[in-house]
């Protein structure tokens, strides 16, 4: 009978909640987006809570129709977004106090891992990164934009922030041109799907890339001014954008390959399911030497998959209530 390990991450914008066996088998996987009012740019803290309360016990109910629970032998939760002395959403509290809960009604070990280790956790499950000891991972999302150094060791994931962004995500700069482009909030599946059939603008635009960091700010401003020209089409402004994206990523990426002397790239978070910047990345990075790593794209938004495979795996922490 194989064992299971049940992870619950309760993020900004998903409820999540997820079931995997002794052998990375998904038993279970089941989120609920968090709604946002239209023509808003996201929600606040005590709105999410509000909704991750809500959502968690018709998410549990519907797992306990689905598994046998008396197989779970760990129980994690995401506890805050990082590793990192302060780190703190209130958030994570709805989801880390159900499963101190669920660990203590089943008498098993209660784990906790932060929501970015879950991310890389996803994304290393099943590929060769399990074997890596030391690797970068770029983690980009709505609320996040970091480059991060990944000592996979035995009992935990040790990570440092080696680059990323100093001023607004890539998540916040997509879905802001998003909005100001009649989008409804998230804004990038839908931008995704149009690109498609987008063309890049002839306009010139730098790139504010220091080393392994950059600036965001200014490519808002520069998109922004496109729209208001009312010279090119919604497509063809979101295919730039993504282009822009991309050109700023890879050379962060080489920056910080160079800089880390290591070889081997994760890309996880929201934002790394985009198939122009996805595809892009590990096609012409790998002429560098550079193996870029890019889980499916439903292992790339917020999921509770990465913090179940970490309670297998890791020894988790304690952080207390």
């Amino acid at each position: 009978m194989n064992n299971y390990y049940l992870g619950i991450d309760t993020s900004a914008y998903t409820t999540s909640v997820a079931v995997i066996d002794e052998n990375n088998d998904i038993i279970f996987d089941l989120r609920k987006i968090l709604e946002v009012e239209k023509n808003k740019k996201g929600l606040r803290q005590q709105e999410a809570v509000f909704q991750h309360i809500k959502n968690l016990p018709l998410i549990l109910d519907e797992m306990t129709k689905s598994i046998e629970t008396r197989r779970i032998v760990s129980v994690s939760t995401s506890g805050k977004p990082r590793d990192k002395e302060g780190s703190y959403m209130p958030v994570f509290t709805v989801g880390k106090g159900q499963a101190y809960i669920i660990s203590k009604i089943l008498d098993v070990p209660f784990k906790e891992f932060s929501h970015q280790e879950g991310h890389i956790g996803a994304g290393m499950m099943n590929s060769q990164l399990e074997k890596v000891d030391r690797f970068l991972a770029f983690h980009i999302s709505g609320g996040t934009t970091e480059l991060l150094l990944v000592d996979n060791n035995k009992t935990n994931l040790n990570i440092d922030i080696v680059g990323g962004t100093l001023d607004i995500s890539i998540g916040q700069l997509v879905d802001r041109i998003g909005v100001k482009l009649d989008f409804e909030f998230p804004c990038g599946k839908e931008m995704d799907n149009i690109s498609q059939s987008g063309n890049i603008v002839d306009e010139r635009l730098s790139l504010k890339i220091k080393d392994t960091w950059a600036n965001f700010s200014g490519y808002e401003n520069f998109f922004a001014r496109l729209i208001d020209s009312g010279k090119y089409k919604k497509k063809d402004i979101i295919r730039t954008l993504f282009y822009t994206i991309y050109l700023s990523l890879e050379k962060i990426i080489l920056y910080g390959c160079r800089k880390n002397d290591v070889n081997d790239v994760l890309l996880v978070g929201g934002v790394a399911s985009n198939l122009f910047i996805r595809e892009n990345l590990k096609n012409n990075l790998y002429i560098h030497d550079i193996n870029i790593y890019v889980p499916e794209r439903p292992f790339c938004s917020d999921n509770a998959i990465g913090v179940s495979y970490l309670s297998k795996n890791k020894a988790g922490h304690i952080w207390g209530f």
